[in-house]
């Protein structure tokens, strides 16, 4: 294996793509969710309206995540970027304004490369170009709960935060915030 993450941008819209297929089992969302106004008629949209909305964040160069490679193949996601412009996780989590603050929010990797790892390396190499780009806070929001299943993680297992010493913010049976302090150059 040959695992790099890179900050997803203009060139890499069409692996965003190829990662985010019915191929991978994953050709409904788009990585929107956060995005979308409410979760009142979340599960009733389509994976058209849901890929527009993708395409309209693109054509506004909203870039938000890190895609994960084997060589040239796209096996993983993760959406990151400023917390406070997505207002319904702000809302949803009560969480007060912060400039600084910025967002872990989802994860996707592809099932022939889960569970060896990568999530939490991927989770790792993001913090580090973070901290080169002068990002100074980010969180966390992990799903917690007995017999969660894969579907059910998609903001990332409470491990992965654990694994990069992030500190537990705001403790929830089922909904905890995690947030880290990082160190700029």
């Amino acid at each position: 294996m040959n695992i790099k993450v890179v900050p997803l941008d203009a060139a890499h819209k069409a692996d965003f793509f190829r990662l985010h297929s019915d191929e991978n089992g994953h050709g409904w969302c788009f990585c929107v969710a956060w995005w979308a106004p409410s979760w009142n008629g979340w599960m009733e949209r389509t994976a058209d309206e849901n890929r527009r909305m993708r395409e309209q964040l693109f054509d506004i160069e909203q870039f938000d995540g890190y895609l994960m490679y084997d060589d040239d193949k796209p096996i993983g996601w993760c959406q990151v970027g400023p917390r406070d412009r997505l207002i319904k996780l702000c809302q949803e989590y009560r969480l007060p304004y912060d400039s600084d603050a910025w967002a872990v929010t989802c994860f996707l990797i592809i099932p022939a490369f889960r569970e060896i790892g990568l999530g939490e390396f991927m989770l790792v190499e993001i913090l580090k170009d973070l901290e080169k780009r002068g990002v100074k806070y980010v969180q966390g929001f992990p799903r917690r709960g007995k017999n969660i299943s894969c579907e059910d993680l998609w903001t990332g297992p409470e491990s992965f935060f654990l694994k990069a010493d992030f500190i537990l913010e705001r403790d929830d049976p089922v909904f905890p915030i995690y947030g880290k302090r990082l160190k700029n150059p």
